[in-house]
């Protein structure tokens, strides 16, 4: 493993938090951040620039909202994923509850606030990447948990995998929240942007799915199946 400050992780992080006014000015300085050295990384995130509705001021009350609820629809309700790395890994296993306390050890001694969210939350495993102190521990974490739980998330922006969720979504919702075309899946490219740099920091191996797999579409699927049994619309669809 080469052996470079992990402080961009904190960058990266905010990529991952609900988009607030300045949102594009974080987006821009990460570009920055990556160019030159991340150079995969860094266009991805170009790309990801370039699909927001501003040309990188702050955005206006209008492209907030429409930004705000394609990241809703992308990760929390309804969502195409989740951002959380543990449920994507081992759904609802006992070794997800294993993974939460270990990270909750993690995140306090190193000074990291999960805030309201679970310990597994995206941008908090990416606040603890950048201060861990365990640099061993660090590189089996990216490894056995958040690599495989990234590209997961991202092969859940295929087309294929949309068009399976929006069918099932259309079974159990009259409506489906509504998302522009064009940036309906924009989300994927800071994912990506971040697998490529973990590639870099943690010499990585191009990941291969398991023969047997945490099906996440399965899951909302079974979710809402056992709702519909209560005679309760389920209200989100979320999976925690």
């Amino acid at each position: 493993m080469t052996m470079h400050p992990l402080t961009h992780y904190e960058h990266l992080a905010r990529l991952f938090d609900y988009p607030r006014r300045d949102y594009p000015t974080w987006v821009q300085s990460v570009y920055a951040l990556l160019a030159g050295r991340y150079v995969i990384a860094a266009a991805e995130i170009d790309a990801f620039a370039r699909s927001l509705p501003t040309d990188g001021e702050p955005f206006t009350p209008e492209a907030l909202d429409e930004v705000q609820e394609i990241f809703t629809r992308s990760f929390d309700v309804q969502s195409i994923t989740t951002l959380s790395v543990g449920y994507v890994v081992f759904g609802d296993d006992y070794k997800r509850g294993e993974l939460l306390v270990n990270l909750n050890r993690e995140l306090r001694e190193a000074g990291v606030d999960p805030g309201s969210e679970l310990p597994d939350h995206l941008p908090n495993v990416l606040r603890l990447l950048a201060r861990w102190d365990d640099r061993e521990l660090a590189h089996e974490f990216v490894t056995e948990i958040l690599h495989p739980a990234l590209e997961r998330m991202i092969e859940e922006f295929g087309v294929h995998r949309m068009e399976a969720k929006n069918k099932l979504y259309r079974k159990h919702f009259k409506t489906l929240i509504a998302s522009s075309a064009e940036r309906g899946t924009m989300f994927r490219a800071p994912l990506a942007a971040l697998v490529e740099v973990l590639k870099e920091d943690f010499d990585l191996a191009e990941w291969k799915p398991p023969e047997v797999d945490n099906d996440f579409l399965g899951s909302i699927g079974r979710e809402l199946e056992i709702e519909a049994g209560k005679g309760n619309p389920s209200p989100t669809g979320s999976m925690l």
